[in-house]
């Protein structure tokens, strides 16, 4: 069989200063998208970046954005949209596809996230037809400042997005890794302006700036900002997140001069003035409304209403975005050979997976998914290495290092999508693993739970950054400080750090990252009445998930003494499982020091979890299910609970959310609960779910998320299900089976890992169980398969048919762990 094989040099995709001059670094002619749409022949997709659809995702509470990126990359300049305020947005990250009114272009983005406002959406650039006559910033309804749009106007492609404003405004804009450009298109009979809204974050700033250079045609500034979901403070100490921790500079360059110039602070205007100051605030609503400075720039487009702009932005310094834009976008380039650029670059990384056979919409919802989980990590260092850490320095990669990367969504990321990363992107994996051990070196030793650019935002619970970094060394990614990395995640999983007895930002964003370590460790459970942390029930299972990943992990690494302690501790789940909380059933539930049980207890309720109900979080023992059954009665009442736990009493599905006694997809804590059947000798039932899920619950078009995107957790999990595999646990390379959708797929060969092929050559809609599978050609009588064949690739042969085989790896030796 031919290998194939990528190569591992990304520059070349991105850095568009060389590639928009040279033809050989841009994407061939595609042919007809609708000739391949309509195939479904058995060769393999051509060119997958012709699937994805952007706009997936943007409305349903999918929270992704539609506008231009590449793999990665530190630029995503996309719309921010209005609902007719100013201080806020019509969803979390800025879009939403039934919301039609834009209010600017903004240069940052986070995929998916789910808090309102998320993170991000830095210096709207909005373009104006129109008299700019009074301050943008005091339009705090905006009336004035802001267009209509029509979605038959509007196209989104990877590396470009492209709408036409019903005030006659044309933009286009396309992306490199650090910088972009935009063509705006004018009407010839109105006045042209572009506005700089500098202060105008999602989650306002607390100080921005502007210039603008009428000798060069450029216009820089710098904003002050931060925090996710910070404004609010979620409980806890008001004002303890609301907080900056990074400063985004920007350069923007025109090919032609301006006919007028001004700047704006609060609701003053000054016409003439080059330079103003001031930030938003940290305030909400009215405190914040009509705060905040920008800049604007005229031009005249009675002879040419076409205006070029480049931008270069970074987290260091001005200078470092004047060298980012210099070094990835020449000052020919326009928006085709940068948008080019960028398609090829998409194009390269979705063919990491090679899909061949299903329908148009089976390939569109696959690799749009694939698009979204390889979004991020995003890159926040510059071209000549450095970036700015957690404490606010610069500083220089490490040896050995080719990038620093943030945005780091550890509670949702941990699950599936760093499990993607370390299979398709394991070099992106191990400079992501040495960019949270640097952050942590940073930040008094704490690894945070979610990390957006330089900042610790304290969200959500657990130690994610224990469960990933062991997911990564699992599959092979050692391109990282590896000892120190994993003495730095033990000390903190076993020396107790002041800020672990902080309540601040709880419970949402409780500052400590493994908070009260010293009763955990007495107790072996986080205690509700002293955890200072969002649930004590819902914190012990994520530290025992956390902490038999780090077991492996020492297994893995000689450390015995460290790998004995932290198995003891991978169990404690135990301790939260009370086997009479109903007159019926055990649940995990939260307890007190003394060591009662929190009561009342309910199945629905969400008291000691983290956005979930008991009924959830009782599956959250990947680590151990075969523990998990036993505690329920064995594998048969597990099982039989599971089918509860997706169906209706009357026995039909419930797998779309909303019943906090049933399966919710669209949330983390229980996405891996349909694949535990396979531990449970009952594999059929998971190639069911699973299907049903797939064809039910995701689908194309804006609403084809089931719910925030979450980093691209959620479309990892489509793409890993789509693929009839799944990881069985953190910590672990293992991986459970189930029925492929595609005929033939082929995940690409890297570093010294061959490629990976999957074959189930009679896959449909209703072929969806596992009659047998073939590994490496032998017959394979188990749902699962070791770390090994992820370390070393292989091929996979599944047969399927429409009916379930219930004999099929269904002997108790051959159960998953």
């Amino acid at each position: 069989m031919q290998k194939f094989r990528r190569t591992r040099d990304r520059r070349p995709a991105t850095a568009v200063g060389v590639a928009v001059i040279s033809a050989g670094l841009l994407l061939p002619l595609l042919g007809s998208p609708a000739a391949i749409a309509d195939s479904t022949a058995a060769a393999p997709v051509p060119h997958p970046v012709q699937y994805v659809d952007p706009l997936i995702g943007t409305s349903n509470g999918g929270n992704t954005y539609p506008g231009a990126n590449v793999p990665f990359g530190m630029i995503a300049w996309s719309p921010t949209s209005t609902a007719g305020d100013q201080t806020n947005t019509a969803a979390a990250n800025g879009y939403s596809y039934n919301t039609t009114r834009l209010r600017g272009f903004s240069l940052t983005h986070v995929n998916g996230a789910g808090c309102h406002p998320g993170a991000a959406g830095d210096v709207p650039i909005m373009p104006f037809a129109g008299t700019v006559d009074s301050s943008p910033t005091a339009d705090t309804k905006d009336a004035k400042y802001a267009a209509n749009f029509s979605h038959t106007n509007e196209t989104a492609d990877p590396g470009r997005y492209r709408v036409g404003l019903d005030s006659g405004v044309t933009t286009d804009l396309a992306v490199s890794e650090r910088a972009g450009v935009a063509d705006f298109t004018f009407p010839a009979d109105k006045p042209a302006s572009l506005l700089f809204r500098v202060s105008n974050s999602l989650n306002g700033s607390e100080d921005a700036h502007v210039d603008i250079d009428t000798a060069h045609n450029k216009v820089t500034g710098w904003v002050e900002t931060g925090a996710f979901c910070g404004r609010r403070a979620n409980g806890g100490t008001p004002n303890n997140n609301r907080k900056s921790y990074y400063r985004l500079y920007f350069t923007a360059a025109f090919d032609r001069g301006f006919s007028g110039v001004g700047t704006w602070h609060d609701d003053q205007l000054s016409p003439g003035s080059t330079s103003a100051d001031g930030g938003e605030g940290y305030l909400t609503g009215a405190a914040r409304a009509g705060r905040g400075s920008g800049g604007y720039v005229s031009f005249d487009p009675s002879n040419d209403n076409d205006v070029r702009m480049r931008v270069g932005i970074s987290y260091v310094s001005l200078a470092g975005a004047e060298a980012n834009l210099r070094g990835e976008i020449a000052p020919t380039a326009g928006v085709e050979d940068v948008a080019k650029a960028g398609k090829g670059a998409w194009d390269r990384a979705l063919k990491s997976v090679k899909i061949s056979g299903g329908d148009k919409d089976r390939r569109t919802a696959f690799y749009t998914a694939l698009y979204h989980a390889l979004q991020q990590p995003n890159l926040i260092s510059d071209r000549d290495g450095t970036y700015v850490g957690m404490d606010r320095k610069v500083h220089a990669l490490a040896r050995g290092q080719k990038a620093q990367y943030s945005n780091f969504s550890g509670w949702d990321q941990y699950r599936a999508q760093v499990q993607l990363l370390a299979l398709l992107e394991p070099r992106v994996a191990g400079d992501f693993a040495q960019s949270l051990y640097n952050f942590a070196q940073q930040n008094d030793g704490v690894w945070d739970r979610w990390v957006h650019i330089s900042g610790a935002t304290h969200v959500m619970t657990g130690d994610p950054s224990a469960a990933t970094l062991a997911t990564f060394y699992a599959m092979g990614v050692h391109n990282f400080d590896v000892q120190g990395a994993f003495d730095s995640l033990y000390r903190q999983a076993t020396v107790p750090h002041p800020s672990g007895l902080s309540d601040a930002g709880c419970p949402g964003q409780c500052e400590g990252n493994r908070p009260n370590l010293a009763q955990y460790m007495k107790s072996g459970y986080a205690a509700q009445d002293q955890c200072h942390c969002w649930g004590g029930a819902a914190e012990t299972l994520e530290d025992s998930v956390a902490d038999a990943a780090l077991a492996q992990w020492a297994q893995l690494l000689g450390r015995d003494k460290e790998y004995r302690t932290l198995s003891e501790r991978g169990g404690y789940w135990r301790n939260v499982f009370n086997p009479a909380a109903t007159p019926t059933a055990g649940y995990i539930q939260a307890r007190k020091a003394d060591g009662s049980w929190v009561a009342p207890f309910s199945p629905a309720s969400s008291l000691g979890f983290a956005q979930g109900s008991a009924a959830t979080y009782v599956w959250m023992v990947p680590q151990d299910v075969q523990g998990l059954a036993t505690a329920m009665g064995g594998r048969d009442k597990a099982a039989a609970r599971l089918d509860d736990f997706f169906h209706k009493p009357d026995g039909s599905w419930s797998v779309r959310g909303g019943d906090a006694l049933r399966y919710d997809p669209t949330n983390e804590p229980g996405i891996h609960a349909p694949w535990l059947y396979n531990a449970l000798g009952k594999p059929w039932k998971t190639q069911e779910t699973v299907r049903q899920i797939l064809d039910t619950v995701y689908g194309t078009g804006p609403a084809g998320l089931p719910g925030n995107d979450d980093l691209g957790t959620m479309s990892a999990w489509y793409v890993f299900a789509a693929l009839g595999i799944y990881p069985k646990a953190p910590g672990s390379a293992d991986l459970l089976l189930s029925a492929p959708v595609f005929p033939h797929a082929v995940i690409a060969g890297v570093g010294d890992r061959e490629e990976i092929t999957i074959d189930a050559p009679r896959t449909s809609r209703t072929n969806l169980y596992v009659d047998s599978v073939s590994l490496d050609g032998a017959k394979h009588e188990s749902s699962w398969v070791d770390g090994s064949f992820v370390r070393r690739g292989g091929s996979l042969s599944f047969e399927l048919s429409d009916r379930a085989d219930t004999g099929w790896a269904t002997d108790p030796g051959t159960l998953p762990h």
